[in-house]
């Protein structure tokens, strides 16, 4: 018996580099390039702010969900559980991604849940499939584009959710609904802004201190004390995921409590496998319910094929839903997909409604 099963082993093939986590000799050295890249930034928001570029405002208000951080901290769920929450509430609301890892198109797609992830994107299928095809989805690297062609096609929509999109340019920022852009929820993950340097010393995409009207906390404990409800002088929500019950990727409607599976095998036969931005929050969360194993982090994104799978020495695979949506033409009763519940805050509800009931400014003459 291998020992390397005998314990929780990871293998991180998409491991940031750690001089990232905290200043050093390697991200001082780097740190002039971070600089130059913030002068970049900065010199192309002045150039929008002075209105070089003409933006025309959108015909409804714009939710931006995204990060700071580079890589992935968890927005495709917070996407899905808004638009779900908002359509409770009795709003109609459609989303754009850029479908990363989708392939080149001249034109936006609409995306459904029997979409082929390679052309759209793995998120935009997962979502549609999540939400079993209830909100319009359309994919394109220029999201202005997206929205045009979803109001185009489904007129009733009366707010679009931006799935990423915090550094698009072209989606003005405040004021609301004069630049097209009205809601900034910036989601934050328990590793933090690292370092706090911009790309290449640090992890940043931006400053941490960039104007959000929200941060949203994700993989942290739940705060206690209304002090805790703010972070950088900003509002804070903290969101609580759960994973679900998992089912077999060949037969969804057979399924099995975690607890129970992770009981059903001993850790030389388990191996789980992740391609998403953050693949140690999905080992850990899958360690609290008792799952031992080789636990495989893989690059955002990254396919899953056939042949890597057949590979895998093991009697039960765990996978994402997000990884699942690659795994259409895969028949391998071995693999189990971990589905993961998130629910907003009625908090974070009230807050967003009070600002989409807003009057809209252009509405107005004087």
């Amino acid at each position: 018996m291998s020992s390397k099963k005998q314990s929780s082993q990871f293998l991180k093939f998409n491991t940031a580099p750690q001089f990232w986590e905290r200043r050093g000799l390697t991200s001082l050295v780097l740190w002039p390039l971070s600089w130059l890249y913030g002068l970049i930034n900065r010199a192309l928001d002045l150039l929008n702010e002075i209105g070089v570029r003409s933006r025309k405002p959108q015909a409804v208000p714009i939710i931006i969900v995204g990060n700071i951080r580079v890589g992935g901290t968890g927005k495709t769920p917070i996407v899905i559980a808004l638009a779900e929450r908002l359509a409770r509430l009795g709003w109609k609301p459609g989303i754009i991604s850029r479908g990363y890892g989708a392939s080149t198109s001249t034109t936006p797609i609409e995306v459904h849940s029997d979409s082929n992830p390679l052309k759209v994107g793995d998120e935009p299928v997962l979502i549609a499939k999540r939400t079993q095809d209830q909100f319009p989805i359309w994919v394109h690297p220029q999201r202005m584009k997206s929205i045009r062609s979803l109001l185009k096609k489904s007129p009733d929509v009366n707010v679009i959710i931006s799935d990423d999109g915090l550094q698009h340019r072209a989606l003005a920022r405040w004021p609301a609904r004069e630049g097209g852009r009205d809601i900034e929820l910036v989601v934050r993950d328990q590793r933090g802004e690292g370092n706090r340097f911009l790309l290449p010393a640090g992890p940043l995409r931006e400053t941490a201190s960039r104007d959000r009207d929200a941060t949203l906390m994700t993989g942290t404990e739940t705060p206690s004390t209304h002090a805790d409800q703010y972070f950088l002088g900003r509002r804070a929500f903290h969101l609580q995921s759960a994973l679900g019950t998992p089912y077999q990727l060949i037969n969804p409607s057979n399924t099995q409590p975690l607890d129970a599976l992770a009981a059903s095998y001993s850790a030389e036969k388990v191996t789980a496998i992740a391609a998403i931005g953050n693949p140690q929050r999905f080992f850990n969360d899958l360690q609290k319910h008792g799952v031992r194993g080789e636990f495989i982090g893989l690059p955002d994104h990254s396919a899953f094929t056939k042949e890597f799978l057949e590979s895998i020495d093991a009697q039960c695979i765990l996978i994402t839903e997000k990884d699942a949506v690659k795994c259409s033409s895969v028949n391998d009763a071995r693999i189990w997909v971990v589905p993961m519940t998130l629910e907003l805050p009625n908090a974070l509800a009230d807050w967003l409604e009070s600002i989409l009931q807003r009057p809209d400014p252009n509405q107005y003459t004087l």
